[in-house]
C-alpha cells in the first residue's frame, strides 16, 4: 500500500514539473536576435505604443499580444492595440519584418487599421502560418494568389475590407483550411470551383461582395460545412442538387442573389440544418414535398419574396424546434394549413404568410401564435383572438373586420377560383336568376339571334347611305374649288400652316436667315457631329452669337427634333441650353437654333492655353470644378425628382454639360430625355412628349437601363471622376482600358483615409487642406455612384446636397460614427453614400478591381499644366443651406420600394 502512495506522489510530481516546464518554456526570453530586431520594426512600421510594446522589456514576457514557444515568436495579435499620434496619421500595411519570424502561427490585426494590400510575403514566407485574421482592417487590392501556399493555414478572416478583383483559385490548395470568410468585401467574378477541394471546410463566408455567375456543384463535396453564407451577391443559376450531401450543413445563407428555379427534392437530405434563409431571390414552383418533415432541426425558415407557388403544406406545425418561418410575398395558394392536434411548440414562432393567395376561413383563435401575418391574402369569416398579448397582422384580406379588401377584390378573386364568398357576412344580393326550362331557352336564343342579325342588316345600310351622300358632297365641292382657284399673286408665298406642338417653343426663322448665320453651314462653322444632329457657329442679322442644330431627315428620325421640341415647351430651368427658336420649313432639313455658351462644354474648356510662350495648358482650378459639378447636379435633379413623371436625361458627359462666361452650368443634349423606366406615370409623359420613344441603347457597364435614373447617376459619377482626376473621356466610353483604369483608380478612394485620394487626383490642382477634403468629399460621392447595383446608388437629391456641402460628408459623417457604414441606408442622409458603400454589402460601390500601387500617373497633356479659374469671375458653389435642410431622413426611398411592392 505504502508504495502504490510513493509511485502516485512521484506521478504527481512529475507532472507538476512538466507543466512547469511548459510554463518557463512559453515564458521563456526570446532567444533569436532576428526575431527580436523584427519585432522592433514591426513595431515601428505600425506605430505601437510603448505601453504596449517597451523596447526595453523581452517581447515574450512583457509584450501585448506575444506569445513565444521555446524561445521563438508564434502568435501575434494588435487587435485592440493603439497606434501613437505618429503612426494615426499615416496608418499602413507594412508588415514585412514578419517574414524573420520563422516559426510564426498566428497573426491576428483584426479591428486595427492596415490601409493597403495583403503582401505576397505572407504566403511566400511565413511557411508555419495557420491562422491569419485580417477582419475590419481596411485593407484595399486583390487578394494575393501565394496564400495558397500557406499549407497548414487552418482560418483565414478577411472580412469587412476593401479587397476587390476575382477570389484566387489557388485558395482551394488550403487542404487544411476550415474556415474562410471572405465577407463585405468588393469581390467579383465567380466562386472558385477548386474550393470544392477544401478536405476539412467547415464555414464558408461569402457574403456581400459582388460575385456572379452559378454555384459550383463541386462545393457539394464539403462533407463537413456546417455554415454556408453567399448572401447579398449577384448569383444566379438554380441551387445545386450536389447539396443535399452536405449532412452536417447547419446554416445555408443564400438569401439576395438571383437564384432561379425550383428548390431541389435534395434538400431533404440536410437531416442537420437549423437555418434556411433563401430570402429575396427568383425562386419557383412548389416546395419539395415533406420537406419540413424531413428538417425537423429547422429552427429559422426564410423563403420570403421569390415566386413560389402551390399549397403549404401542413407540416410546418409538426417542426418542434422552429422559432420563425417567413414565407411572405410569394405565390402560394390554398386554404390555411390544416392544424394539428400538437402544435403547442411551433405556435411558440413567429409566422409570415403574408403577401400571397391563401384564402378560407380561419376556424381557430389567432390568439394560439405567439406572432402571425397573415395581411395581403384573402381569408373571409369571422377572426377571433382569445390572447390579448399575442399579436396577429390581418389587414388586406376578405375578414369581417377593419382595413380589409375592397368586395368587388374578393369576390372577383372567390368567383374566378369557382368558390363562394360570405359578403364580408351580408346578405348576398346578387342572387342567381331561377333556372329557366329548355323550350324557354330556345325561344330565347332564337329572339337574340334574331335581333343581331337585324341590327348588322340596319348598320351595313346606314354605311351605305353614308358612302354615297359623302361621294356626292365630295364632287360638289372639287367643282366650287376649281372654279374658286386662281394664281398666286407673283412675289407671294402661301404661309405654312403653324404647328401646334411647337408653340412657346423659341421664335420661328426662315431657312435663308440661318443659312446666312451660317455661311451656307460651311465647314468652318460646323462644331461637331452629334448624335442627333449636326451642330454649326452661326451669327444672327442683330450679331448674336447662336448654336444652330441641322437635323437632316435622311440621317435622323422626325421624333429626334419633335420629342426634343415638346421638352423645350415643356422645361423651363435655369440649368438647360435657352431655345431660341427653330425653323421646320425645309422638307428634308429641320433647324434648331440655341443660345450661344461663351465657353463651350466641359471636355473643350478643362484644358486652355496660356499666354505664355512655351505653350503650357491651364486646368479649371478646385472652386470652378465643384461649381460645374454642383450646377450639373442641379440640372439633374429638376429631371428626376421635380418632374412628373421623372425624366431620364441619358446622355451625362462632359460634353453635354455646357459653360457660359461665368462658367454656370446648362445641360445639353437634351434630344435622348426620356420617362424613366417602369415610372407609373408613363402616360403623363406620352401626352408630354406624344411620340413613340426611339430605340434605346443596350445595356452598359451602368449595370442598370439607360431609361432610369440610376443610370444618370451612374453616368454623373464618371464626370465627377473626370473633374477629380483630369482624365477626360471616360464619361463616354466603356472599352477595356476605361474599365482597367477604374479597377486601379476607385480603391484609392477611402472613407478613412483621405490622403488616398491624391494618388489619382490631377496633379494640375492646387488645394489646401480644406480643399482637399472636398475633394476627398467629391470622390466619395463619384465612388458611391458608381455602384454596379443601380438600387444602391444615392439619388440625385442627396448627391446635390452632399456637393452643395462638401466638408459635412467628409467631417461629420465619416469620423463622427465609426461605424456608419454598417446602418441602414434609410436612416440618415449620410448613410445615402456610405450605406451604398455597405448596405450589408461593401464599402465599394464600383467596378472593383486591384490597386494601383504605383500611384496614379494622370492624363498627361501637351505641355505643362497649371490651374486657371473662371478669369477672376466670382465663384458661386451655392453652399447655402444649414444643416438641417441638408440632411434630411430620406424615406422616401423607402416609401417607393412599398409602392412597388403593392
Amino acid at each position: 500500500m505504502e508504495a502504490q502512495r510513493n509511485a502516485l506522489s512521484i506521478f504527481l510530481l512529475a507532472v507538476i514539473l512538466f507543466l512547469i516546464q511548459c510554463v518557463v518554456a512559453q515564458k521563456a526570453r526570446l532567444s533569436s536576435p532576428i526575431e527580436r530586431r523584427a519585432l522592433l520594426d514591426l513595431r515601428a512600421s505600425l506605430g505601437l505604443r510603448g505601453k504596449d510594446w517597451p523596447i526595453k522589456s523581452d517581447p515574450c514576457s512583457s509584450w501585448l499580444g506575444i506569445e513565444c514557444r521555446n524561445g521563438s515568436v508564434s502568435k501575434i495579435s494588435v487587435s485592440g492595440l493603439k497606434r501613437t499620434r505618429l503612426g494615426r496619421l499615416s496608418p499602413k500595411f507594412n508588415v514585412d519584418s514578419m517574414v524573420n519570424l520563422a516559426r510564426l502561427v498566428s497573426f491576428n490585426a483584426s479591428g486595427f487599421p492596415l490601409p493597403g494590400s495583403i503582401p505576397d510575403s505572407f504566403g511566400n514566407r511565413l511557411a508555419n502560418l495557420e491562422v491569419l485574421d485580417l477582419r475590419s482592417c481596411n485593407i484595399s487590392g486583390s487578394i494575393p494568389g501565394t496564400l495558397g501556399n500557406l499549407s497548414r493555414l487552418t482560418s483565414l478572416y478577411l472580412h469587412d475590407n476593401n479587397l476587390a478583383g476575382l477570389i484566387p483559385a489557388t485558395l482551394g490548395l488550403l487542404r487544411n483550411l476550415k474556415f474562410l470568410d471572405l465577407s463585405v468585401n468588393s469581390l467579383t467574378g465567380s466562386i472558385p470551383s477548386s474550393f470544392g477541394s477544401f478536405g476539412n471546410m467547415e464555414r464558408l463566408e461569402l457574403a456581400s461582395n459582388y460575385l456572379s455567375e452559378s454555384i459550383p456543384p463541386s462545393l457539394g463535396t464539403l462533407r463537413g460545412l456546417q455554415v454556408f453564407n453567399v448572401s447579398d451577391n449577384n448569383l444566379s443559376g438554380s441551387i445545386p442538387i450536389q447539396f443535399g450531401n452536405l449532412s452536417r450543413l447547419v446554416k445555408l445563407d443564400l438569401s439576395r442573389n438571383s437564384l432561379y428555379s425550383s428548390l431541389p427534392e435534395e434538400l431533404k437530405m440536410l437531416r442537420s440544418l437549423k437555418m434556411m434563409i433563401m430570402e429575396d431571390n427568383e425562386l419557383e414552383g412548389r416546395l419539395p414535398v415533406d420537406l419540413f418533415s424531413s428538417l425537423v432541426e429547422l429552427q429559422v425558415v426564410d423563403l420570403s419574396r421569390n415566386k413560389l407557388d402551390g399549397a403549404l403544406n401542413a407540416t410546418i406545425w409538426s417542426m418542434p424546434k422552429l422559432q420563425s418561418l417567413d414565407v411572405s410575398s410569394n405565390n402560394f395558394t390554398g386554404p390555411f394549413p390544416g392544424l394539428r392536434s400538437n402544435i403547442s411548440a411551433t405556435t411558440a414562432a413567429m409566422f409570415n404568410l403574408s403577401n400571397n393567395f391563401f384564402y378560407g376561413t380561419l376556424n381557430f383563435s389567432l390568439g394560439m401564435f405567439r406572432f402571425i401575418d397573415l395581411s395581403g391574402n384573402y381569408f373571409e369569416g369571422k377572426v377571433v383572438v382569445n390572447n390579448t398579448k399575442r399579436y396577429a397582422i390581418i389587414d388586406r384580406n376578405c375578414l369581417q373586420a377593419l382595413k380589409q379588401r375592397t368586395l368587388e377584390d374578393c369576390r372577383l378573386f372567390y368567383t374566378d377560383r369557382g368558390l363562394s364568398f360570405d359578403n364580408f357576412g351580408a346578405p348576398d344580393t346578387m342572387q342567381p336568376p331561377p333556372a329557366e326550362s329548355s323550350s324557354e331557352s330556345r325561344k330565347r336564343l332564337i329572339f337574340i339571334l334574331a335581333g343581331v342579325v337585324g341590327g348588322l342588316g340596319f348598320i351595313v345600310l346606314l354605311v351605305l347611305i353614308l358612302v354615297l351622300v359623302l361621294r356626292h358632297n365630295k364632287g360638289i365641292g372639287n367643282q366650287r374649288r376649281n372654279a374658286d382657284v386662281g394664281p398666286v399673286p407673283e412675289g407671294d408665298s402661301p404661309q405654312l400652316p403653324k404647328d401646334p406642338t411647337i408653340a412657346g417653343a423659341g421664335d420661328p426663322f426662315t431657312y435663308e436667315q440661318l443659312l446666312l448665320a451660317t455661311d451656307n453651314f460651311s465647314e468652318t462653322n460646323l462644331i461637331k457631329q452629334g448624335h442627333s444632329g449636326d451642330l454649326f457657329r452661326g451669327i444672327l442679322e442683330a450679331g448674336i452669337p447662336v448654336v444652330i442644330k441641322r437635323v437632316s431627315l435622311s440621317s435622323f428620325k422626325k421624333e429626334s427634333y419633335m420629342m426634343e421640341l415638346d421638352l423645350f415647351r415643356k422645361l423651363s430651368h435655369p440649368r438647360f441650353v435657352l431655345l431660341l427658336g427653330h425653323c421646320l420649313e425645309h422638307e428634308t432639313e429641320k433647324l434648331l437654333v440655341y443660345k450661344h455658351m461663351p465657353n463651350g462644354d466641359l471636355a473643350n474648356s478643362f484644358y486652355r492655353a496660356t499666354n505664355s510662350d512655351d505653350d503650357s495648358l491651364q486646368s479649371l482650378d478646385w472652386i470652378t470644378r465643384l461649381k460645374v459639378a454642383t450646377g450639373a447636379a442641379e440640372g439633374l435633379f429638376h429631371l428626376h425628382h421635380e418632374c412628373n413623371p421623372s425624366l431620364v436625361h441619358r446622355d451625362v458627359q462632359a460634353s453635354s454639360i455646357l459653360l457660359d462666361d461665368k462658367f454656370e452650368v446648362r445641360l445639353g443634349s437634351l434630344s435622348e430625355v426620356r420617362a424613366q423606366e417602369g415610372d407609373t406615370h408613363q402616360n403623363v409623359l406620352k401626352r408630354l412628349l406624344r411620340k413613340p420613344q426611339t430605340s434605346e441603347p443596350g445595356p452598359s457597364a451602368s449595370g442598370s437601363s439607360s431609361t432610369t435614373c440610376a443610370y444618370d447617376v451612374y453616368c454623373f459619377g464618371k464626370v465627377l471622376l473626370e473633374l477629380i482626376t483630369g482624365k477626360l473621356g471616360i464619361g463616354k466610353a466603356e472599352d477595356a482600358s476605361t474599365k482597367e483604369w477604374l479597377e486601379q483608380s476607385l480603391p484609392c478612394i477611402s472613407i478613412y483615409e483621405k490622403e488616398l485620394v491624391t494618388k489619382i487626383m490631377d496633379p494640375s490642382l492646387i488645394v489646401d487642406e480644406d480643399l482637399l477634403e472636398e475633394v476627398w468629399a467629391m470622390a466619395i460621392v463619384a465612388r458611391s455612384c458608381l455602384n454596379p447595383k443601380p438600387s444602391k446608388r444615392p439619388s440625385m437629391k442627396h448627391i446635390l446636397k452632399a456637393l452643395e456641402n462638401p466638408l459635412k460628408v467628409v467631417r461629420e459623417e465619416s469620423f463622427s460614427s465609426a461605424r456608419l457604414r454598417t446602418t441602414s441606408s434609410r436612416q440618415s442622409w449620410g448613410s445615402a453614400f456610405f450605406g451604398s458603400w455597405r448596405q450589408s454589402s461593401s464599402e465599394s460601390a464600383t467596378i472593383p478591381g486591384h490597386q494601383n500601387r504605383e500611384g496614379f500617373s494622370g492624363f498627361r497633356q501637351a505641355g505643362r499644366l497649371g490651374s486657371h479659374g473662371s478669369d477672376g469671375i466670382e465663384h458661386s458653389s451655392s453652399r447655402k443651406r444649414l444643416s438641417n435642410e441638408v440632411f434630411p431622413e430620406p424615406m422616401e426611398m423607402q416609401d417607393m420600394e412599398m409602392l412597388d411592392e403593392n
